[in-house]
């Protein structure tokens, strides 16, 4: 069968039209532009639905092996020329392959997480980019979950699954209010320390080991005032130039990477590397920690770590 020519064709409106936002929500589908973000999909067990194909593009062994790869899947796939597909990639994707996909569920009441997780919660974030750059790094630690609190982008738009570099189908996720993620973290016991920039507390000498979540807040406004509790502990990354605060994205990286710093090796999702050295600094002093007892109440141990102004 000969591709499909037509910028009109009504198969391709309907993929082009999953660009939108609205369009996703209200088939509940998405596009995935690119052959790396598509095998991750696959591999990870997205529903990938229909594989858009324009064979003169399709030439780098990544495109060739995600292709035979949804292929042995079954996945139905429609052939295109280069002006169609150049209608429907995103920027300047033009490797060959787009895919339509069901996204996996992001309901907080679903997420699994392990025992003391290290998790990474994100408060309306607005830009895609920023989104997408955090998974990379959540990823990157192996953190057991992302968490979306009063998203103001969706998780899947376009851009943030090509920030992610696909890593958005590999990290669990979940989506709800901040108050239903305070809620959440409080009922499992999960530690609570977030990004201020006036906080007193240096990033190295908090103890972010454990069950914790490293909380962030959005570009323009930071965190809002429902995570001053005392069940937060601030923690501040030190700004010795002119400006007050990093990227969001970076500071999430910083904080990620000093987590798993002090956390070690991980038995993680795709294993620990084989020549991990343990960390030479000496133990952090507790945190206030909270632990239920018999009664099923809760009870505190009060931390005997002075801050640092």
């Amino acid at each position: 069968m000969d591709p499909i020519s037509s910028v009109h064709n009504p198969r391709v409106r309907q993929l082009a039209a999953l660009r939108d936002r609205r369009e996703r929500a209200r088939t509940g589908r998405i596009l995935i532009d690119g052959a790396r973000e598509i095998r991750r999909a696959i591999v990870s067990g997205a529903i990938v639905e229909e594989l858009v194909v324009c064979d003169p593009l399709c030439t780098s062994a990544e495109c060739v092996e995600t292709l035979a790869l949804a292929t042995r899947g079954g996945v139905p796939r429609l052939d295109v020329t280069e002006r169609v597909f150049e209608k429907l990639a995103y920027g300047d994707r033009a490797d060959g392959l787009l895919a339509a996909a069901r996204p996996p569920a992001v309901s907080l009441a679903d997420l699994r997480v392990p025992a003391e997780p290290l998790i990474v919660v994100a408060e309306s974030i607005e830009k895609p980019g920023n989104l997408g750059a955090i998974l990379r790094s959540a990823d990157g630690v192996g953190a057991d979950a992302l968490i979306v609190a009063d998203p103001r982008t969706d998780l899947f738009n376009p851009n943030v699954i090509r920030a992610s570099l696909g890593t958005v189908f590999s990290v669990p996720l979940a989506e709800a209010s901040v108050a239903a993620v305070i809620a959440w973290l409080a009922a499992r016991q999960i530690a609570i320390a977030t990004a201020r920039v006036d906080a007193p507390t240096l990033y190295t000498d908090a103890d972010l080991r454990g069950g914790i979540a490293i909380v962030l807040g959005s570009e323009a406004r930071g965190l809002s005032d429902a995570w001053d509790s005392p069940d937060a502990h601030p923690v501040r990354l030190p700004m010795l130039g002119i400006a007050d605060s990093l990227n969001v994205s970076v500071a999430a990286a910083v904080l990620l990477y000093e987590a798993r710093r002090q956390r070690g090796a991980p038995a993680s999702r795709r294993g620990a590397a084989a020549n991990h050295r343990p960390s030479t600094r000496p133990p952090a002093a507790p945190r206030p920690t909270i632990a239920n007892d018999a009664a099923g109440g809760t009870t505190r141990r009060p931390s005997t770590r002075a801050t640092k102004g």
